[in-house]
């Protein structure tokens, strides 16, 4: 398996899991309707602090660091093009995935019943990633946030694909090989595997912008000196649980799924566990969103990501919560701590959890 990743200095990342053509935009709309009143995620942990250190950013020049995880880029030609977002199935049949390891970021999210990930990828690719599935609305919402980016997915319904476009996201779906293609290891849908070296040809060849994010989209620096000891947290996504635990021997969190350690396949094809140094959670308002009255169509799961809501960071076997603003789809999140000070993201590759505000999140304290 080729890959591509600038040399990164600082915490790194090992992970697992978890379609076509252009949008058609032509006369659909959304609706999206609230299904829930959210309440505010709770954490086991009974320590408080009321008083934080002032808060350091990062001395790495910005101009060689990831816009996405604040790593330092050797080859800094990598950070002058567009993001590619990728969707990956995370059904227990798309399990081990293959090739999230080497993803700048993922964003885990809710659909029906369980979860799916958007593997961002800026300064690194890859020639075997997958499962690919659908998109949903909440991937659109976030995405725009990217600048432009490219968004390859297995499909969608035809008011979702218009949904996502209209937020400046760039569409690509199954469009075969060398860009996609299907694996005879496992049965449709969860065999539509991607090359992001040749999605980004694909994306040129269609003329989609290939300008990179505006600016940094953490504000990244240590965690606070007031951060508290955690060894798990875990996450409730509707009915399905994930468990991230601290192994303090490896200082890197392991992700827990299915009642089943979450493991991948390397670039060997050899099975390994999902581990990550920085584990980012924001609790969002659950809805459903359903296309407009007379487009055809059925409805599904939602998180409302713009507004407000709690934020949690995970690292070095500590935590800090605060709260998370985005006014609108073109932004990112802001992070917030609890005395109104910027709450940092350390350097590392970022896995991000987007969870249902009325559900639990529960942290373990050591």
């Amino acid at each position: 398996m080729r890959t591509t990743t600038a040399r990164l200095v600082a915490l790194g990342m090992v992970i697992t899991a978890c379609s076509g053509g252009t949008a058609d935009t032509s006369s659909t709309t959304t609706t999206a309707e609230p299904t829930t009143t959210t309440s505010t995620s709770t954490t086991t942990s009974t320590t408080t602090t009321t008083t934080l250190p002032p808060t350091t950013t990062t001395t790495e020049p910005p101009g060689e660091l990831s816009p996405i995880n604040g790593l330092r880029v050797e080859d800094t030609t990598l950070l002058d093009r567009r993001v590619l977002a990728v969707k990956i199935d995370n059904h227990p049949r798309a399990n081990p995935q293959t090739g999230i390891d080497e993803a700048d970021m993922i964003i885990e999210v809710r659909v029906e019943g369980i979860t799916r990930f958007l593997s961002i990828w800026h300064q690194s690719d890859i020639d075997e990633l997958g499962p690919m599935r659908s998109g949903r609305p909440t991937d659109g919402s976030l995405l725009a946030g990217l600048n432009e980016p490219t968004f390859a997915i297995s499909g969608a319904q035809d008011w979702i694909r218009s949904l996502i476009v209209e937020k400046d996201v760039n569409l690509i779906g199954e469009t075969g090989s060398p860009a996609t293609f299907r694996s005879s290891a496992r049965s449709a849908p969860h065999n539509l595997y991607v090359n992001t070296f040749e999605l980004r040809n694909v994306a040129d060849g269609r003329g989609y912008s290939d300008e990179p994010p505006p600016h940094h989209i953490w504000e990244f620096g240590p965690m606070s000196d007031y951060a508290e000891p955690v060894s798990a947290v875990t996450l409730e996504f509707g009915s399905s649980v994930v468990t991230w635990t601290w192994n303090s021997g490896n200082e890197i969190w392991e992700r827990t799924a299915y009642g089943d350690e979450g493991t991948y396949y390397d670039e060997n094809g050899d099975e390994q566990r999902v581990e990550i140094p920085v584990l980012v959670v924001l609790d969002a308002e659950s809805y459903t969103s359903s296309p407009s009255s007379g487009v055809s169509g059925s409805s599904v799961p939602s998180s409302r990501v713009t507004g407000s809501g709690n934020a949690y960071v995970f690292a070095g076997g500590t935590y800090s919560e605060g709260t998370w603003d985005r006014p609108s789809e073109s932004e990112w999140f802001t992070l917030t701590d609890a005395n109104g000070e910027v709450l940092l993201v350390p350097p590392g590759k970022v896995w991000v959890s987007i969870v249902p505000a009325n559900q639990s999140i529960s942290v373990e304290p050591r």
